[in-house]
């Protein structure tokens, strides 16, 4: 299965849908830690909700979905791009060794926040409540209360030798104002009760056209070209070199006297930069501008 995310929109209703599919992208993040399977399956629900709402946005940027809980899983959080790029982590109480497979119990005073970021205008969050049985039952929440938009979201995991994951969704289409307040939409309902249908093993395994057909096969189907999804991290070590101007220089210089060297180590993919002395009087110099990862220099 290619990580792909297909869109499509049904001609004669003001109705569309996503289906997504992930297997690569997802097999990155497992492999980035040893996260035992209820939280394995939490982070391929998050990645392919935030696939499906970062295939909504109307603009260049970013989606991040953050969970939040005072319960067994602390934080998780997957950033998605405009262009299907994503990456993801999780924090949990790694003392508790039997995890709950329910997803509720997963949490204490749970919330999830999105936030919506686009490249060039200021940021929006919506935030809504982990009180339903399912993540997807608590998106449809939140597309209800903070765009006033009916929406289905169906999400599937599998954990075997690799692990895949795999969304859908449908979604009103809002022809005039008035749209946006309805509570009951007869389309909706009567495709959705069709959507409802679907298996999970169907949502993993089968092509997204042929599942369409199986599920739509009466409606005028308009299928767009699939798009593909991949793991990427932006880390890099010019990057956690302009964190470290925020620390004394004075500390990190006895962290590096302590240890021979200074490492940090990205949270999203792992990756591990280290810095020498030299570095650090670099990146505290008054004229730094930017650093040369490829030659551990400045470069003015």
């Amino acid at each position: 299965m290619s990580d792909k995310l297909t869109r499509f929109l049904f001609e004669n209703r003001a109705l569309r849908g996503e289906i997504v599919q992930l297997e690569e992208s997802y097999q990155a993040v497992l492999d980035s830690y040893k996260y035992p399977e209820p939280i394995a399956r939490l982070l391929g629900e998050l990645m392919t909700a935030a696939s499906l709402l970062t295939a909504t946005l109307k603009f260049k940027g970013e989606v991040a979905l953050q969970i939040h809980s005072d319960g067994i899983v602390k934080y998780a959080v997957i950033n998605g791009t405009h262009d299907q790029k994503l990456r993801g982590v999780a924090r949990w109480d790694e003392s508790i060794t039997d995890l709950p497979t329910t997803f509720s119990e997963l949490f204490t005073k749970g919330v999830l926040a999105i936030t919506l970021a686009p490249e060039d205008k200021e940021r929006y969050q919506g935030v809504v409540a982990l009180d339903k049985d399912s993540l997807a039952e608590c998106l449809e929440n939140y597309f209800l209360q903070s765009e006033q938009l009916l929406t289905k979201v169906y999400l599937a995991t599998e954990i075997s030798e690799k692990g895949s994951a795999a969304g859908m969704l449908l979604q009103i289409v809002p022809e005039t104002s008035e749209t946006y307040q309805v509570s009951e939409n007869k389309d909706f309902e009567h495709l959705s009760m069709l959507a409802n249908t679907t298996k999970s093993e169907e949502l993993l395994g089968l092509p997204p056209e042929v599942l369409i057909h199986r599920l739509f096969h009466e409606e005028d189907i308009r299928l767009f070209e699939p798009q593909s999804v991949k793991f990427e991290c932006d880390c890099s070590k010019a990057r956690s070199a302009h964190a470290l101007q925020n620390v004394s220089k004075v500390e990190l210089l006895n962290i590096i006297k302590e240890d021979g060297s200074l490492k940090m180590n990205c949270q999203f993919c792992h990756q591990e930069y280290a810095f020498d002395a030299i570095d650090i009087e670099n990146i505290h110099a008054d004229n730094f501008s930017t650093f040369d990862v490829k030659a551990g220099t400045l470069k003015h």
